[in-house]
């Protein structure tokens, strides 16, 4: 079907293709392409965990533990209300910190990578 995703128009999936390679194709085998995606996979899928895990928390207690969720802190603010905020606080914490990373970790990797051939945008 030419319409589907995983197959082109000859019929061959797209992992099963035997036609040349395509312009990037030598990127994909260079140890400092590996290397920035190796951190970007850990760095996202570590941020992913923590704020996946930090939100079930919140749903589980939501559902689970409506007496203390039901808690005041201080006046009509309760836990449930304070931990939703929270959220919010968090969520931005965890953009911040991963663009502290990118820039630090990640953004000097892809620079090199950019810049080693700017000529024809392929390397090796």
């Amino acid at each position: 079907m030419v319409g589907d995703s995983k197959v082109s128009r000859d019929g061959i999936g797209r992992r099963g293709r035997t036609g040349p390679p395509g312009r990037y194709a030598p990127l994909a085998e260079d140890p400092e392409f590996v290397q920035l995606r190796k951190r970007f996979l850990v760095a996202a899928a570590g941020v992913t965990a923590v704020f996946s895990g930090w939100y079930g928390a919140y749903v589980a207690l939501s559902a689970f533990a409506r007496g203390f969720m039901a808690r005041p802190v201080a006046g009509h603010v309760n836990v449930a209300l304070l931990l939703g905020l929270l959220q919010f606080a968090s969520t931005f914490l965890l953009a911040w910190a991963y663009v502290a990373y990118a820039r630090r970790r990640l953004d000097p990797l892809a620079e090199d990578l950019r810049s080693r051939d700017a000529g024809d945008g392929v390397t090796r």
